[in-house]
């Protein structure tokens, strides 16, 4: 999951060497979170317009999960 998240981060950025995904154990719910992490420039790019491609790559990042039988959240840092 983290390698799905970089690869995502990484087309939308300027610097995607500074591109870094952090995770969490499971939570008491079997949430597993994802930390994404960008150089502070980038963050508007991640995030998109109202928050639509942050939207969009959570969605897509629950999808490819439940593909593979786990529960993850997304958080941009």
């Amino acid at each position: 999951m983290e390698k799905l998240l970089v690869s995502i981060a990484s087309g939308l950025v300027q610097n995607p060497d500074e591109v870094k995904v952090t995770v969490d154990e499971p939570n008491e719910n079997g949430v597993t979170v994802l930390h994404l992490t960008v150089a502070e420039g980038d963050m508007g790019r991640v995030i998109g317009k109202q928050g639509r491609i942050a939207k969009a790559i959570r969605t897509v990042m629950r999808a490819a999960a439940n593909k593979a039988d786990m529960n993850i959240a997304v958080e941009i840092d």
